[in-house]
């Protein structure tokens, strides 16, 4: 390209080009790829059906922490805003809202009880993920999970697993599609809500606080 356009490539065309081709790939290879997963996870949740709420509540809140954002947690919330919408039950809404919220939420309280095994960026960030957690923003705990797949997946699809059953078997309902504890009120039964967003995040919080390795036998 002409020396006269060289001012122009970190504003404008870099930008436009990496747009064009990021965005064709999403929309023709990408989309369509994770459009069939969607799909097949949520026939999977509507083949459970609604009989057996606990079973479907444990599902639903484990998904949400498997990929933390990716197509397993958007195939549940998906699924729980279908019904929400279709019938204005929002117990599955319950379900997804508590799994969602106890990733980062455990992590916050490893990092907090289990200090010597964190470095200082992670510490801050566990402090932040406190109030992720309580917003019922999952993503906050995917720095960890990159950093420690298999500790931090594992222990959060336990931990959200269980805070998904208990909001079934307590028969909690949060007619509302997001907010997490700023919702609560809501609920009607609150107090059930968080009882089963806490124990989900100490159970959690303590595998994954005892499984990882301290940092210099990392």
């Amino acid at each position: 390209m002409p020396r006269s356009l060289d001012g122009l490539k970190p504003i404008l065309l870099y930008p436009v080009f990496g747009l064009l081709i990021s965005g064709g790939l999403m929309y023709f290879i990408v989309n369509p790829i994770f459009k069939v997963i969607n799909t097949f996870l949520t026939t999977q949740l509507e083949g459970l059906g609604t009989a057996n709420a606990a079973i479907l509540g444990l599902v639903l809140g484990g998904m949400m922490a498997i990929d933390m954002g990716g197509p397993f947690n958007k195939a549940a919330y998906t699924f729980a805003i279908g019904v929400f919408t279709s019938t204005g039950d929002g117990a599955f809404m319950a379900a997804v809202m508590a799994g969602g919220m106890v990733p980062p939420l455990a992590i916050a309280l490893a990092t907090t009880f289990f200090r010597n095994k964190f470095t200082e960026q992670e510490k801050q960030s566990g402090i932040t993920n406190y109030v992720l957690g309580l917003a019922f923003i999952t993503e906050g705990a995917i720095p960890f999970a990159a950093a420690d797949p298999l500790r931090v997946i594992t222990s959060s699809v336990i931990g959200s697993a269980i805070a998904g059953a208990l909001t079934q078997i307590w028969a909690v309902n949060v007619p509302a599609p997001h907010g997490g504890v700023f919702v609560s009120f809501l609920a009607n039964k609150p107090v059930m809500f968080l009882a089963a967003i806490l124990i989900g995040m100490v159970i959690s919080g303590l595998i994954y606080g005892f499984w990882k390795k301290p940092r210099q036998a990392a």
